[in-house]
């Protein structure tokens, strides 16, 4: 009887996740044990209500009406559940964090982020999530913002650091966001915060 209100429980809780959901074992530790956990995620998958990305990290599937078919993971979100899993702390790098601040188009080969945690590679579907070992500071020193755009920046080189990026963050950037990259930002590389003065000029003191 016990089990099967754990599955009422659990199965409640990912009905009421909109589709395209990432989520990991853990998050339905207050619900039940890790082993009736698993049972039910199991059961899940098999009816292919949620599907299984890697060990212990499942997403609920979005459908595509123009495709006919479930959509593939988003690979940020299941970046960020294997961190969420492993209590890791990450920030977008490279290619990865241009795609996500839109300073680049390309799809990604690798989706890169520094973390807090050790050197890790994870491949599903032919997506490749690779987390490099960096600085506590870097992974955990920033907001989420801060570090991406110092990552971005990072990513570009000094001198390929145009106009066109600085004008595209700087309308990209809500005033809120500014002035939080402006302040926490102050403690970074030189050239990145010359240029993160720019983007945020019109909050300068």
């Amino acid at each position: 009887m016990k089990r099967e209100k754990y599955q009422t429980f659990i199965n409640k809780r990912i009905m009421e996740m909109p589709p395209g959901s990432v989520f990991v074992t853990f998050d339905f530790a207050d619900i039940a044990p890790s082993s009736a956990i698993n049972m039910s995620l199991s059961r899940l998958e098999a009816s292919g209500s949620i599907r299984r990305i890697l060990r212990g990290i499942y997403d609920k599937p979005r459908f595509s009406k123009l495709l006919n078919e479930p959509v593939a993971p988003d690979p940020s979100k299941v970046a960020y559940a294997i961190a969420r899993k492993n209590r890791w702390s990450i920030i977008p790098m490279g290619d990865t964090a241009l795609n996500i601040l839109r300073l680049s188009t390309q799809v990604p080969a690798v989706w890169q982020y520094v973390s807090d945690g050790p050197y890790k590679e994870y491949s599903y579907d032919n997506v490749h999530i690779l987390f490099r070992r960096t600085s506590n500071k870097e992974a955990t020193g920033y907001s989420y913002i801060t570090g991406l755009v110092i990552q971005g920046l990072r990513a570009l080189g000094r001198e390929h650091v145009s106009e066109t990026v600085i004008k595209s963050l700087r309308e990209r950037l809500s005033p809120e966001e500014k002035k939080v990259l402006l302040n926490e930002a102050q403690g970074t590389t030189a050239w990145i915060f010359d240029y993160i003065k720019e983007i945020c000029k019109e909050h300068e003191v």
